[in-house]
């Protein structure tokens, strides 16, 4: 990894030339942005409506599969479509700071040569022809920078597209902007001394989530439809349900991930999966089915060869789900146990069967994933940071150095814990066959989206990578503060249960959504997306 170039250049000039080239990227639009408010409502969710033309309200308004539906046969030109976004990405940036940068030039050079494809041919070139995606700064685009949330990292370029990017290329999306990304990469917050810090769109005193919060945000602003996050602990999942928006972590190894810059030492420790963030469940499922019907291990053999297999529910017995109300460590919070409640008995309405799922030992998988994290003690990533001058982001000094499992690890003592990780992983598979369950139903966090720098408990999320299961979080309800009081006597489970509990705050959390997930096995990914298809029709989501 290229380190700071210039030692002598104070860490402010950078970030200062990051912030202007984003805002030169923004201002060659050809049409000016709208003059937004002042000041801005903590809720910037209806702005985009008073402010754009209705005609770019109304294509960016449509679901991903809806887009695609037009673009495919033409009724809407990729052109159309992609000035629609690229204006709307960019009021975007002014209401939550969510880009790194956008690319209109390269976008609409894209859109036209689409268009002009598809006139000559009479067809689409392929099942994302027109599609607008956006993209999580850290995965490489060729001849830009992709910087992990570095600044000493500023100039570092990538000398192609990533895999990932070359195979939605190839199906025709269209790459419109670039998302922002937490210092380290290892945050449940997007901030970074580049490019600041990224609000949640529902109220700008809570966190988008994180690492990729500038894909919640900007998609829960319509501002993309479909875009790329990463996850390794909980980075795809936090934002999307912060957000309200969708969001798949897919089993590791079935997405493409040759081409991204990830900074963490001992990367193998802890599989990070590339995956996607919607605007609808039907998003997730295109971008899984399209990168895999490409046959992406035959360019990239780490790759696991399993074809798209779409799940058909079971006509011979009823689906049976597991509701996992808590880990045992931290009980979440008054909306989300309202929220798995009111979900569980709609289920059972429906005629789906559920149990309780009890957890086993999560507390101890969060000790085995955060000893493997940084291997190396966080020696690089520490590095990184102090090699520039730039300050440390307060969540990086908690999962840095407040986090008491963070050592640099022995030849011994790393095989310790990957023993420990695999019959952990035993433990878990025969837990869950003796619950006998199609999928787990649980939350994605002890909070909704919770105040910024606070969010420091990941074993909902983390729980699951732990296990490379996969998972997909998806809305259900908002915050009512006058239903989702905190009851009047309260016993901690634990420390972290107490200090969870001091967060919770109704009044600032109302009208925040609030998301669940449901998990399945290791390369059940197809399964997951089913049920929750079949849960969402059921059910009628979001309540």
């Amino acid at each position: 990894m290229s380190r700071f170039k210039n030692p002598n250049r104070a860490w402010q000039e950078v970030a200062q030339e990051a912030q202007a080239h984003r805002e030169s990227t923004v201002a060659s639009l050809s049409y000016p942005l709208p003059e937004l408010p002042s000041p801005l409502p903590s809720n910037v969710l209806c702005i985009p409506s008073d402010l754009l033309d209705p005609s770019i309200i109304t294509i960016t308004n449509l679901l991903p599969e809806q887009l695609l539906e037009s673009l495919l046969t033409n009724k809407l030109t990729a052109t159309a479509v992609t000035n629609a976004f690229l204006q709307r990405a960019a009021l975007c940036q002014s209401l939550v700071n969510c880009l790194t940068e956008l690319l209109p030039c390269r976008a609409l050079a894209r859109a036209k040569e689409l268009d002009h494809y598809y006139q000559q041919h009479g067809h689409p070139i392929g099942p994302l022809h027109g599609l607008p995606v956006s993209v999580k700064e850290h995965i490489g685009m060729s001849g830009l920078r992709y910087t992990t949330g570095y600044v000493s990292f500023w100039n570092k370029t990538a000398k192609e597209d990533a895999h990932v990017l070359q195979i939605l290329s190839r199906a025709g999306a269209v790459f419109h902007c670039r998302t922002t990304i937490p210092q380290t990469m290892m945050h449940l917050e997007t901030d970074s001394n580049l490019f600041g810090v990224t609000v949640n769109p529902y109220n700008s005193a809570v966190t988008a989530g994180g690492s990729s919060g500038g894909e919640g945000a900007l998609i829960a602003l319509r501002g993309s439809c479909l875009g790329i996050g990463s996850d390794v602990g909980g980075s795809i999942r936090s934002p999307a349900a912060n957000c309200g928006v969708y969001g798949l972590k897919p089993t590791a190894f079935r997405i493409p991930t040759d081409g991204w810059g990830y900074m963490m030492a001992g990367a193998d420790t802890v599989d990070s999966v590339l995956g996607p963030l919607s605007t609808s469940l039907a998003g997730l499922a295109i971008f899984m089915k399209t990168v895999i019907d490409s046959s992406p291990w035959l360019a990239e053999p780490a790759l696991i060869p399993i074809p798209w297999r779409p799940y058909t529910i079971p006509s011979d017995r009823p689906l049976r789900i597991g509701i996992l109300s808590h880990d045992a460590v931290v009980r979440p919070h008054p909306p989300i146990t309202r929220a798995l409640s009111l979900l569980a008995s709609r289920l059972q309405s429906a005629g789906i069967q559920t149990v309780d799922f009890q957890p086993h030992l999560h507390d101890e998988a969060w000790a085995i994933i955060s000893s493997l994290y940084f291997t190396d003690g966080g020696a690089d990533d520490s590095e990184s940071i102090d090699s520039s001058g730039e300050p440390w982001r307060p969540l990086s000094t908690w999962i840095l150095k407040q986090n008491p499992c963070v050592k640099n690890l022995s030849v011994g003592e790393l095989t310790y814990w990957l023993e420990e990780r695999e019959t952990y992983r035993k433990e878990y598979a025969k837990h869950w066959n003796q619950m006998s369950v199609d999928a787990i139903l649980c939350p994605v966090g002890p909070s909704v989206a919770p105040k910024h720098n606070t969010a420091k408990y990941w074993p909902y999320t983390s729980q699951w990578n732990i296990l490379d299961y996969p998972a997909a979080v998806f809305p259900v309800c908002k915050v009512d503060k006058d239903v989702d009081v905190a009851p009047g006597h309260f016993k901690a489970m634990s420390g972290l249960d107490k200090e969870n509990w001091k967060l919770y705050d109704a009044e600032m959390f109302h009208g925040l959504p609030v998301s669940l997930q449901l998990v399945g096995r290791r390369f059940e990914d197809e399964k997951v997306l089913g049920i929750l298809q079949h849960i969402v029709e059921k059910c009628g989501l979001p309540f």
